[in-house]
């Protein structure tokens, strides 16, 4: 693909590894690599045999990197569909948690423990304040938290959106207290404890000693939006569970030492474009890298997995206490993610899969695929 993010890492890769050095992590190298080799041939290929003309063809495997923008579309529809599964028949509430500015410096230097904290400070504020029986009484609530990075145009923004139905299970698991219609929690007193929740865990973990007093007495912002049945909130958040902060359907060009691509600003719908310089546009890109084994979704509650209520269970709670069940035929109705077909760029017909090879197995396979069409035999699945 001629402009692509793959085809950015090849022209202007090496000269940024070679100008950063040491400095650029092993992990962000990682990320630089899979991209750029990914559906190259450097990860071995798949092979498919048309049912109609009988062509037989070598398609690149996948890098498989979750920071890979052709990578990871396909799961989309599929964690969409089982979210919606989980969904109550109730009213649900999207809930944004930021980090002051002067913090994203502390952020990116220590991801790993900085991002634990960002989710730990949140749910814990949610939890204390739903439990006070001033606003809502209960003692165990259950939602979705999603970890996001980035901003319209590359820039590091770490923030926390939070899908959470409009109640919880009181301490005994058999009642379902409510918040008021259109109310989930007070939005100043939520944000004035996150914040004291960022500042206390920060400290244990050595990194709030350095930080100016007047960030922990500034306003934070906790967003606080009510968001019908769930499911559109849902549908927005599967945009970034999967998704990279570009895709190669936004970049223009990478030519002359500069990378331009689209974006939208906030509240417009016409597109915007914006030209970077190449080393500018990979740093921005590579400081939304997780790290490696670091989970950006998250349940919690009886959303958990180790949850000892099922949703079931939560379900009927629900019901017994509104005494209607209209929702749940609408927001649980889900269609399947059928895969896509994979059909013959020759003729159209449809492709099944002959074999997976190594990329140093690939010429075997070859000879293995050719000895077959000369026997006019089934071919034979090589594992190497």
């Amino acid at each position: 693909m001629a402009n692509s993010l793959a085809e950015v890492f090849r022209r202007y890769g090496p000269t940024y590894l070679q100008k950063f050095g040491n400095t650029v992590p092993i992990a962000h190298r990682n990320v630089m690599h899979a991209i750029e080799h990914c559906r190259s041939g450097s990860f071995g290929h798949a092979v498919y045999r048309c049912d109609a003309c009988g062509t037989t063809h070598y398609v690149g495997r996948s890098c498989g990197n979750r920071h890979c923008p052709t990578c990871q579309q396909h799961k989309v529809q599929s964690w969409l569909g089982r979210e919606l599964d989980q969904l109550l028949p109730c009213e649900y509430f999207l809930v944004t948690f930021t980090m002051r500015p002067e913090l994203r410096r502390v952020v990116r230097s220590k991801p790993a423990v900085a991002y634990t904290i960002l989710f730990q400070a949140a749910t814990a504020a949610l939890a204390e304040l739903a439990a006070d029986p001033r606003h809502m009484g209960a003692a165990r609530l259950g939602f979705l938290a999603v970890l996001h990075t980035w901003g319209r145009t590359l820039e590091y923004h770490p923030h926390i959106h939070v899908v959470v139905p409009a109640g919880g299970l009181s301490a005994d698991g058999t009642r379902w207290c409510p918040c008021r219609p259109g109310f989930f929690l007070p939005v100043r007193a939520l944000s004035v404890l996150f914040r004291a929740k960022v500042r206390d865990l920060m400290k244990q973990a050595g990194l709030g000693n350095t930080m100016d007093r007047t960030i922990w007495q500034s306003p934070w912002v906790v967003h606080v939006q009510p968001v019908g049945d769930g499911r559109h909130a849902l549908e927005y958040l599967s945009r970034y569970v999967f998704r990279v902060a570009i895709s190669n359907a936004r970049i223009i060009s990478c030519d002359d030492g500069r990378v331009q691509f689209r974006y939208k600003k906030s509240g417009r719908r016409n597109w915007s474009t914006m030209s970077l310089e190449a080393h500018e546009f990979i740093r921005r890109f590579l400081q939304h890298v997780v790290p490696s084994g670091f989970q950006r979704v998250r349940h919690y509650g009886f959303l958990s997995p180790a949850s000892k209520h099922s949703i079931a269970e939560v379900r009927r709670r629900v019901e017994d206490f509104t005494f209607q069940s209209t929702l749940t035929a609408t927001a649980l109705a889900v269609a399947p993610a059928l895969p896509r077909p994979v059909t013959c760029p020759t003729c159209g017909g449809m492709l099944h899969l002959v074999a997976i090879a190594l990329p140093w197995r690939l010429l075997v396979l070859r000879r293995l695929v050719l000895r077959c069409d000369r026997q006019r035999a089934a071919p034979r699945v090589y594992s190497g």
